[in-house]
């Protein structure tokens, strides 16, 4: 990125200097494929996930939409706004993606089905290969929104078999400000930014080149093998609390939980006071504690679903943060039960 930085060219222009930004930004293109098993043109350099999805979710050559309820809300909001049709897709109490739903709601009109490959609330993985055997049988197009699982899983996009696929840098340890959208060969996906020709006319605009640096680099870095374990140790301190999608296949490092009777945004600012960042609900969009619509899609009561806290292990989690994390949980539990008793 330091040295994107030092670049004076724009990787548009045919003298030295812009040759040299080219060629960074093509590296960075390549890295960012091979990590997900594609070619390099199949890459679209965005901003981010949620201009991925947008442009995905509005320039699709379909005639309605169909995205399952738990999608992150630029899928939502981008659908909505997309003038198309939309349906949305069920899930199970578990978080999963009701396939039977699915199946009733395929036959007609052209879709573009949307589904995530892993839920960025409660981590619950997605049975992907089984929506795209669906959606295939229809003549229906599958577009994925991988930002969470990228990094955290094997993601091969020609494995999962999808026609698009959503990621972004920063959930992989990369700057803010740089994601792609991987289109399947020969599939023409109309630009949500007009203007200059640059990422073969599919996205205009001069490319953020320190970001897309950083992306590249960060592809290189993957989740630590062993972080389920210390998940699995976090989740053990859970006691009388409900941990959502617990009994599915789940990102390594995703825990969501919610304790009755303990509210979110107390416990986020207990949490916050010594030192750890924790999550809830759509604080991400909002920048408030709101009720979860993940957690509502799944049925669960609006009292439980607005109690929800997410706890993110990262690359460079230890069990010494686990124990620190267990530490001012107990406290915690231990100042609500001498107030209860008061």
């Amino acid at each position: 990125m330091l040295r994107a930085m030092e670049m004076g060219g724009n990787a548009s222009s045919i003298h030295a200097e812009g040759r040299a930004a080219k060629a960074l930004l093509e590296d960075s293109r390549d890295a960012v494929a091979r990590a997900l098993g594609v070619i390099a043109p199949m890459v679209v350099f965005t901003s981010g996930g949620s201009e991925a999805n947008n442009q995905t979710l509005k320039g699709a050559p379909v005639e309605r939409l169909l995205i399952s309820a738990i999608e992150h809300p630029s899928v939502i909001e981008a659908a909505k706004a997309s003038g198309k049709p939309v349906e949305l897709l069920p899930v199970t109490p578990d978080g999963v993606i009701d396939l039977d739903a699915l199946r009733r709601l395929l036959p007609g009109p052209k879709a573009l089905v949307s589904v995530m490959l892993a839920n960025n609330e409660t981590g619950v993985i997605q049975p992907l290969r089984d929506v795209v055997a669906l959606a295939q049988a229809h003549g229906a197009l599958v577009h994925t929104d991988a930002v969470q699982a990228f990094g955290k899983m094997p993601v091969n996009f020609g494995l999962l078999g999808v026609d698009a696929m959503t990621v972004s840098a920063h959930k992989l340890g990369g700057p803010v400000g740089a994601g792609a959208l991987i289109l399947r060969d020969g599939l023409a996906i109309g630009p949500l930014i007009h203007g200059g020709g640059q990422e073969l006319r599919r996205r205009a605009g001069t490319e953020n080149l320190p970001a897309i640096a950083g992306f590249g680099a960060a592809t290189k870095s993957r989740i630590a093998p062993y972080i389920n374990v210390l998940r699995d140790k976090l989740e053990t301190i859970f006691e009388g609390a409900v941990i959502f999608g617990k009994g599915m296949p789940r990102l390594p490092n995703t825990t969501c939980f919610a304790m009755p009777g303990m509210s979110a945004e107390i416990l986020l600012m207990a949490f916050d006071l010594e030192g750890i960042a924790v999550s809830s609900g759509s604080a991400c969009s909002s920048g408030k504690v709101t009720r979860s619509h993940v957690l509502a899609a799944m049925g669960h009561a609006p009292k439980l679903a607005s109690a929800a806290i997410r706890v993110s292990l990262g690359w460079d989690t230890t069990a010494e943060h686990i124990d620190h994390f267990r530490a001012v949980w107990l406290r915690l539990l231990a100042r609500r039960k001498a107030r209860a008793a008061a």
